[in-house]
């Protein structure tokens, strides 16, 4: 299976943390997003929405990080721990997925990416929407070992790849004391975390570069 992917975006670093979890080798094919490799016209025969991570599993292409992760345990997931099939627990990992989309990894990118890639100011109404998106996982995660019910979950590896991202340019967590207890469990017990170790420190490096 071929993977078209960035070590530095949480997205992709997903999709190689569960592939170690689910026991599969990728070809992994580096899409340098800094070079705008993706926008190449080889790349976009393959996906025309120029997106990492993509795969081209035996012909079939998908994107789509949360797509794909489903994709890879649905097919090739020894049993459905990771994304279970009962419909009330699925709907639940589905819903923390959903969240991580459209309002988490949202949040801290649309805050902290213009101040990287184009140095602009920290803008403090974008901060409240990282506040915000912080609290509801706060939430989430009250009373809770895992985002999504009593175990590890693909929900728990899509949101650990995204807060790790942004850990790195020093988002503190300290007054959110769920996720801080969950991040520091979910880096121990997450599959393929040495994976995700080696995509941060490259854009460690990267970010010190833009400072």
């Amino acid at each position: 299976m071929d993977l078209y992917y960035s070590p530095l975006a949480g997205t992709s670093r997903a999709i190689l943390m569960i592939g170690k979890a689910l026991g599969l080798e990728f070809n992994k094919i580096e899409i340098n997003v800094v070079k705008e490799e993706h926008l190449k016209p080889e790349f976009a025969k393959i996906n025309p929405q120029h997106s990492v991570p993509t795969i081209v599993d035996n012909g079939f292409t998908l994107w789509e990080s949360r797509a794909i992760l489903t994709y890879l345990i649905e097919k090739y997931g020894k049993d459905d721990s990771l994304y279970p099939k009962d419909p009330q627990k699925r709907a639940v990992v589905n819903q923390r997925l959903y969240f991580d989309l459209g309002t988490l990894y949202k949040a801290l990118g649309d805050y902290y990416y213009p101040q990287f890639q184009k140095k602009a100011p920290a803008d403090p109404e974008l901060f409240k929407k990282v506040e915000d998106a912080l609290g509801f996982l706060n939430a989430f995660l009250e009373g809770q070992k895992y985002v999504a019910g009593d175990s590890f979950t693909v929900a728990d590896t899509a949101i650990l790849a995204t807060i790790s991202s942004f850990t790195i340019v020093n988002l503190d967590l300290s007054k959110y004391t769920n996720v801080v207890s969950w991040y520091e469990n979910a880096t121990k017990v997450a599959p393929g975390w040495e994976e995700n170790l080696k995509g941060l420190a490259a854009l460690k490096a990267l970010v010190e570069t833009m400072k």
